[in-house]
């Protein structure tokens, strides 16, 4: 492990000090109940998805000090932003009401081929289908759908908590591994498959085909587990609303298309982002509430990962590095519990020489893990401000997330292990 510098040293601490603020948002709620006086920013600082940015600020004023105005804003200058700004602008788009009619009509399509319980049929649907669909839309919008429509459908009529977190740790998992069909989905996979050569045949021979057995069977656990809650679910006669018109989809998915499409290039997919508002403002009545705040949200957060993990790569990739194949797999898939699982497999890329054993492991391990903690897979944080309105205090524990994952994620550890 090389010398660390001082600015070095100090992200490492910031950065553990992040990872502990993230088990610790319903402390700084409670001091926002005791102190009224300050309780907006105890509630600021109660928001989970804040919690990155915020240290990643005091991480740029720290090395302000300790380096220099030039050196900080230089190092904020090399920080790439791509992904966050893609995330926001795919929720955005996804989670519009045409998106979502569309994703519902598919979804209730496949379920009606079940012989089961309508609401059984389309939880199962929900949870197996939509991550696998993500191999094709990106992670980030399959996830956005999946929370949009299991809020909508589930959570919103008053499901048990048990069934929550089971519901959420799984389809963490299963959209962790669910993109890996394909080398441009999964944001650890995108980070090695340009430098390793990996294309689409490669992925599904290697790892789509085990990563699909895992989802459909975790789907199939979860489904069977709480058969009998879902199926006594009142869910009711929700109303559709106004006819939504062919034409009105089309565009959107092509609205869609193009931000997955030039995912690499932020000037054109944030441009048709920008495009996109103007034409849901045009034609309001075809439009729900934009999950803009969400978006922001999730966007800061990504971003603050960004920054803060960018000087990580000192202890980081010598910890790697200094493991056999077998080891980094499990590694890896304890590491991206605590940082983002495409920062891992980026810092893999940079390493010449990499057995073909060895890279699989990384990115097996990354995509294993990323179901975990919120910060584990850059997808995670949607979901998260999705749905966590609906569980008890608007938080979602992350202890509790971590156990309900745990199971899934014994399941995608036999798929990439055994198989």
């Amino acid at each position: 492990m090389s010398e660390a510098t001082p600015v070095q040293m100090l992200a490492a601490g910031l950065f553990a000090l992040a990872i502990i603020h993230t088990f610790s948002t319903k402390f700084f709620e409670q001091l926002a109940h005791r102190h009224p006086a300050h309780a907006g920013v105890f509630h600021l600082l109660g928001e989970v998805e804040v919690v990155f940015g915020f240290w990643a600020m005091v991480l740029i004023v720290a090395m302000g000090v300790l380096a220099g105005r030039a050196d900080a804003i230089a190092y904020l200058d090399s920080r790439n932003f791509t992904e966050p700004m893609f995330v926001f602008a795919i929720m955005v788009i996804a989670g519009s009401r045409p998106i979502l009619r569309f994703a519902l009509a598919l979804v209730r399509m496949a379920a009606n081929f079940l012989p089961m319980h309508q609401n059984v049929a389309f939880y199962f649907i929900t949870m197996a289908m939509v991550p696998l669909l993500g191999s094709f839309i990106t992670e980030p919008a399959a996830m956005t759908l999946a929370a949009l429509i299991l809020r909508d459908k589930f959570f919103a009529h008053g499901i048990s908590n048990r069934l929550k977190y089971a519901t959420i740790g799984t389809l963490f998992v299963n959209i962790s591994i669910g993109g890996t069909l394909t080398p441009f989905a999964a944001p650890p996979v995108l980070m090695v498959a340009g430098t390793w050569g990996w294309d689409i045949w490669f992925m599904i021979a290697t790892f789509g085909w085990k990563a699909l057995i895992a989802v459909v069977f975790n789907a199939i656990v979860v489904t069977m587990v709480f058969r009998p809650e879902l199926a006594a679910l009142d869910t009711g006669t929700a109303k559709s609303g106004e006819r939504m018109p062919g034409l009105m989809v089309v565009i959107h998915l092509l609205f869609l298309a193009g931000v997955v499409a030039f995912a690499h290039h932020p000037a054109v997919f944030m441009g048709l982002l920008l495009f996109f508002l103007g034409f849901a403002t045009a034609y309001k009545r075809y439009q729900d509430r934009l999950i803009l705040r969400e978006g922001l949200l999730v966007a800061f957060f990504l971003a603050g990962l960004v920054v803060l993990g960018g000087q990580q790569q000192w202890w980081l990739q010598p910890v790697l590095t200094g493991m056999d194949a077998t080891t980094v797999y499990f590694g890896a898939t304890a590491l991206t519990a605590f940082t983002d699982n495409a920062a891992l497999t980026y810092l893999g890329s940079l390493v010449q020489g990499l057995s073909p054993e060895f890279k699989y492991a990384l990115v097996a391990g990354a995509v294993t893990g990323g179901g975990l903690t919120i910060i584990a897979n850059a997808p995670n944080p949607a979901g998260f401000a999705i749905l966590r309105g609906h569980f008890p205090d608007e938080a979602i524990h992350p202890i509790g997330l971590l156990l309900s994952a745990l199971p899934p994620t014994l399941v995608a550890i036999v798929a990439f292990q055994v198989l």
